[in-house]
């Protein structure tokens, strides 16, 4: 492993990247606003799945595969961007009625979507083949330390994540049933813009 100076730098750069917002953010904050801390923390459940299998792939030497998949990762990441596009769409058209009992989606969908946005962005993938290494001791397993080290940015993720689903339920439960809608266009414009923002990032 990095000895301890390496790994208290290593922590610190995961939690400036975790804190910038990005689209998995973009959709915890959409449905926590909407529908409760529970959605947003079963988004981030789907990313951590997502997460999981990223680092399984980098841990096992496959990123070289997956660079050789540049076409099929770009199909996936234009389906997710439209996924996320046609959920945000599907808000705005909303009655108002933020997560009423006949409308709240079942808890595996807040899981999925957690983990297509994930996926839609192979840079995630391309990022960890970059940043994990650099924090790699050439003199122990290679394969061990990268999944300890994905496992603490799992970790970092998790904190943070969360923390975004718990300070959007919060404004959500607050807001009259006159602003149900407001929330509603706002989650809405969160997804489309995660949705959009996937569509025009370039590799």
């Amino acid at each position: 492993m990095p000895d301890h100076a390496a790994l208290i730098s290593y922590i610190v750069a995961c939690f400036v990247i975790v804190i910038v917002p990005g689209p998995s953010v973009t959709v915890i904050i959409a449905n926590s606003l909407r529908h409760g801390a529970r959605a947003g923390l079963l988004n981030v459940l789907g990313t951590q799945v997502g997460l999981v299998l990223m680092i399984g792939v980098l841990a096992f030497g496959l990123a070289a595969i997956v660079g050789a998949m540049g076409s099929v990762f770009e199909v996936l990441r234009l389906i997710g961007a439209a996924y996320l596009i046609w959920l945000g769409i599907r808000m705005w058209r909303s009655d108002g009625s933020l997560g009423g009992a006949d409308t709240v989606p079942v808890g595996r969908s807040f899981v999925l979507q957690g983990f297509v946005v994930i996926w839609s962005n192979p840079k995630a993938l391309l990022f960890f083949g970059a940043f994990i290494p650099q924090f790699v001791n050439p003199a122990g397993n290679p394969v061990w330390q990268t999944m300890v080290l994905g496992a603490i940015f799992m970790a970092v993720a998790t904190v943070s994540d969360s923390l975004y689903a718990f300070a959007a339920s919060g404004a959500g439960a607050r807001l009259t049933r006159a602003r149900v809608k407001l929330v509603e266009r706002i989650s809405g414009t969160c997804l489309i813009g995660g949705g959009l923002w996937l569509a025009l990032s370039r590799r």
